[in-house]
């Protein structure tokens, strides 16, 4: 992953998520929760950008 694709992607990210908390008429209880829910979205994807977070498709939940 090259610094450039890293940066342009968290600021379009943060654009967008911006733009949704300013300009879209949404309880602010759900906003909070799609805030939460995207920036768990991109620390994930940064983990396994820099390989600290193996293939998210090898993990199984339940037996």
């Amino acid at each position: 992953m090259s610094l450039a694709n890293l940066i342009v992607t968290l600021v379009v990210v943060g654009v967008a998520l911006w733009a949704i908390n300013t300009y879209l008429p949404m309880d602010r209880k759900i906003k909070s929760i799609l805030n939460v829910v995207v920036v768990i979205l991109v620390i994930l994807w940064l983990l396994r950008g820099f390989g600290l977070l193996g293939d998210l498709g090898s993990i199984q939940v339940g037996g």
